[in-house]
């Protein structure tokens, strides 16, 4: 079957590895490399942010993430412990027990988490594309309409609302800077109050943030908010505090109530998945491919 995924972000090329994996004769259509997308500045830490919905279904695509990246041998992941900082236990996020291997230590829930280096993986990835038989066409699509195929996935993120129609996708802005890694062992999340702070080692570099900045539509830097960040993480991780600022980098999470994985005639839909993209890529890759394979079956 000719099977067009538009979209060259994670969500894209993981749907695309799948189906030309399963025999289907597969194009990307993207407007940019998968270096420049929203996905290569995620942090990368394999776990549902606060607010990911629907719950349930989000658990079950996480647990099929981390099953796959275990076994995948893919560049740029590996598993660390670390340690998510809630306001109560009572804020438990549900999730965790489906994880496995978690446990509490006050109002901290503590557990071995996949980290992805998102640069290094998405170029892995974008070679076992290749490596698969996957074509590449770099251009804007501008109704799904128009490409010769016989099922469109439309993947293309924050453009995957506008290629629907669908209004209720909208971009929040999320900053992050990189420090250079002193040797940090382990992740950590401070989740205990609106400002998310988090560092997120990944060898040569941690991902510290963050933001989230609903209606953001630009990717310039802000100096007060990389200062903000710098102040809190360096609070949180005081081995951080003669860290080297390698980089800061902003991207524009594609916003929407809930995920958005559902199969229309010859289209379909899997966008929306706000901060969560790399977490849920290999779980919704999978019901995609079901979608394409059996439509019917529920």
């Amino acid at each position: 079957m000719r099977v067009a995924v538009v979209g060259g972000g994670v969500i894209g090329l993981s749907c695309a590895l799948r189906l030309a994996r399963a025999g289907h004769d597969v194009t990307v259509v993207t407007a940019d490399e998968p270096e420049h997308t929203t996905s290569a500045v995620a942090g990368g830490l394999i776990f549902p942010p606060r607010g990911t919905e629907p719950f349930a279904v989000c658990a079950k695509w996480t647990r099929d993430t981390v099953a796959e990246l275990a076994r995948s041998g893919a560049s740029g992941v590996r598993f660390l412990p670390g340690r998510l900082m809630l306001p109560s236990r009572s804020a438990d996020p549900g999730w965790a027990s489906t994880l496995g291997g978690t446990t509490w230590e006050g109002d901290t829930l503590t557990f071995t988490a996949a980290l992805v280096d998102t640069p290094v993986y998405l170029r892995w990835l974008a070679g076992e594309v290749v490596a698969a038989g996957v074509r590449t066409e770099y251009r804007r699509v501008q109704n799904l309409t128009d490409l010769a195929a016989d099922v469109i996935v439309n993947a293309a993120g924050l453009g995957g609302g506008v290629l629907a129609g669908d209004d209720t996708v909208s971009p929040v802005g999320g900053q992050v800077v990189h420090f250079a890694d002193p040797g940090l062992t382990e992740w950590i999340v401070d989740d205990r109050s609106p400002a998310t702070t988090y560092a997120i080692p990944h060898g040569g570099h941690v991902v510290c943030g963050g933001t989230k900045e609903p209606g953001r539509r630009t990717l310039e830097p802000d100096p007060d908010v990389v200062q903000d960040i710098i102040e809190r993480v360096r609070r949180l991780v005081p081995a951080l505090a003669g860290a080297r600022v390698l980089d800061v980098k902003v991207g524009l999470r594609p916003h929407r109530p809930e995920v958005r994985l559902e199969r229309v005639g010859a289209v379909v839909h899997c966008y929306g998945h706000g901060g969560a993209g790399i977490t849920l890529s290999w779980g919704c890759a999978d019901e995609v491919a079901r979608l394409i394979t059996d439509p019917f079956v529920a």
